[in-house]
This record gives C-alpha cells, sequence and structure tokens, in this order.
C-alpha cells in the first residue's frame, strides 16, 4: 500500500509540474493565423546572405521564386545550391538529360541574379542512399565560407513527401544550419580560415502538407516568375508546355483562348494559369493577388540580452 501510494503521489506531483510548464511554455501545435510578409521599401537585407538550396533545377522556380527574387530585391546576395544532377528526369538519354538540366539550371542562377551556383552532382532519386553525413559537411561548409544568413528549401517535415531527394535534402540543411554554428565540427575547416556562423533564418515550402506560418506576398514578382519557370525547359511543369498543348489541341479539331497568340505568349499563360495556380489560391486567401506559403523560422530573442537590458544598472 506504501508503494502504491507513493507511486500515485508521485504520478499527480509530475502531472502537476507538467500543467504547470505547459501553461508557461509556449504550445507548438498552435500557431494561429500565419503572418503576412509583404514587400519592403529599400534594402533592408543588404548586407545579408541567402542560400536557395534544391534538390532540383525546378524546385525553386515552382514553389519559392517569388520569395527569392523578393529577398534579392531587398537586398540579399544570393547563392543557388543544387544537390543533383537531374539525370532522371529530362528528355533523352541519360547523358542528354543531365546536360540539358545542367544548362537550365545555369539559366535559373541567372533569372535569378545570383552571385554564384554551386552543383553537388548526387544521383537523382537516389538520395536516400547516400552518406548523410557527407552532404552534411559540403553544406557546412559552404554555410560557412559563403556566410549564410537565410536558407530557402524544402520543408523537413513536410507531410507525405514521396521523393527521397527531397527530404533528404532538406533533413541534411536543417542538421547543418544548426551545426555550422558550433566550434568543435570540422575543424578543418578553422584551419583553412573559416568560423563557426550558424544560419538564423529558415524558410521550409513542401509540396503537400505542413506547418505554415509564414505567407509571403509575391505579387510584385509574378512575371519574374514566369520567366525563371520558363528557363525549366528540360524537366520543369512550365517550359513548352503552352505551346505542346495548343499543337495537340490543333491536331483534335480544338482551340483554347488561353493559348492565343505566338508560342511564347502561349507558354507563360499556361504557366500563369497552371503552374501559379496554387500562389493564386493562396494568394486569394489570405487577401493578396499572388502567395507563397512556408513554415518560416527565424532568430529567436535571447533571454539573458533581454533581461541585462531591462534590469542592469552602472555601477
Amino acid at each position: 500500500m506504501k508503494r502504491r501510494s507513493l507511486f500515485q503521489a508521485a504520478m499527480t506531483a509530475g502531472m502537476a509540474s507538467a500543467q504547470g510548464r505547459s501553461a508557461a511554455s509556449p504550445d507548438y501545435h498552435a500557431h494561429g493565423e500565419p503572418v503576412i510578409e509583404r514587400p519592403a521599401a529599400g534594402k533592408p537585407h543588404a548586407g545579408k546572405v541567402l542560400a536557395a538550396i534544391q534538390p532540383h533545377s525546378d524546385d525553386l522556380p515552382i514553389f519559392a521564386a517569388g520569395t527569392v527574387f523578393k529577398l534579392l530585391e531587398e537586398g540579399y546576395t544570393g547563392y543557388l545550391i543544387r544537390v543533383t544532377n537531374d539525370d532522371m528526369a529530362g528528355p533523352g538519354r541519360i547523358s542528354n538529360t543531365v546536360l540539358e538540366n545542367d544548362r537550365d539550371n545555369q539559366e535559373v542562377a541567372r533569372i535569378f541574379g545570383m552571385k554564384g551556383a554551386f552543383d553537388l552532382n548526387y544521383g537523382n532519386h537516389a538520395m536516400d542512399g547516400i552518406s548523410p553525413p557527407e552532404l552534411k559537411a559540403r553544406l557546412i561548409f559552404l554555410i560557412r565560407l559563403l556566410k549564410v544568413d537565410t536558407v530557402i528549401t524544402y520543408d523537413p517535415w513536410g507531410h507525405y513527401e514521396e521523393n527521397p531527394d527531397h527530404y533528404v535534402t532538406s533533413q541534411c540543411v536543417e542538421a547543418a544550419c544548426w551545426m555550422a554554428g558550433g566550434d568543435k565540427d570540422y575543424p578543418e575547416h578553422f584551419a583553412a580560415g573559416l568560423k563557426p556562423h550558424a544560419v538564423r533564418e529558415k524558410y521550409y515550402f513542401a509540396r503537400f502538407q505542413q506547418r505554415v506560418n509564414r505567407i509571403v506576398d509575391v505579387t510584385k514578382w509574378v512575371e519574374r516568375k514566369i520567366d525563371v519557370n520558363l528557363a525549366n525547359k528540360a524537366q520543369g511543369p512550365a517550359g513548352e508546355n503552352g505551346a505542346r498543348l495548343k499543337r495537340r489541341l490543333r491536331e483534335q479539331g480544338l482551340r483554347l483562348a488561353l493559348l492565343e497568340g505566338d508560342d511564347g505568349t502561349a507558354n507563360r499563360n499556361y504557366i500563369r494559369e497552371f503552374v501559379l495556380r496554387r500562389d493564386r489560391e493562396t494568394g486569394q486567401r489570405h487577401g493578396v493577388e499572388y502567395a507563397e506559403q512556408y513554415h518560416y523560422i527565424g532568430p529567436e530573442p535571447n533571454p539573458v540580452d533581454e533581461y541585462v537590458k531591462q534590469h542592469a544598472v552602472r555601477l
């Protein structure tokens, strides 16, 4: 009886302690209405570095191009990091597929206005078989070398992701963002003159379900998002698809007003209607014309600094 009473008392105390903690700590399951990030005047991000990291050449153009353009226009210096060689998605034999995607990716970097682009050259659709510590080490090196402040990539916690390239890349990026700030991981970096440098902000996008806490108004950059999707001719859902659909319909004796005009106009209208449909629907739900959605993780305030600021007095 005594043992049972002692156990029950301990359980009661533990539950009370847990209830006390939950009252004082943030509830990570209830995040409320998302923050709407709107265009900012001037160059508020001058001096900051953005790493836009994608497994494949079409990922950022489809899901995050508007935000990339927005941040670069607001002062970021950008770098594009492509993790695979895209050898499983594109025209012709594998060698041609790799070449065409490489050309597309370089054009994507140019249209974005990136300062530089890095290709890590892993096999497409096979990243669940690579060494995660190796990829993390390569990403940590780039984060320290470039002094990256902000990353945009897939959400490592997005639900129902089918492509191993997407979830392996994002998981390694998340770990690298944190590990790059330590002074014990990869000391050879420090011998080469690099210093610890943690990433402070992350914009995570997903193809399917995710916890969305930030909506970025990208209406201003819609035409440029169309431009960068047009560059993905090898495998993107845009490229020349408008012209292809117009030709196919013509062979069937059909036409779409959406695709009238020359092929360039047909391709742009196809992207606007179909590729940007999600952006349009997201924007309508939040009172803007076009928007991209993310799980955003930003810098946390330091409670020690806050306490010192409020309570410290001069000697």
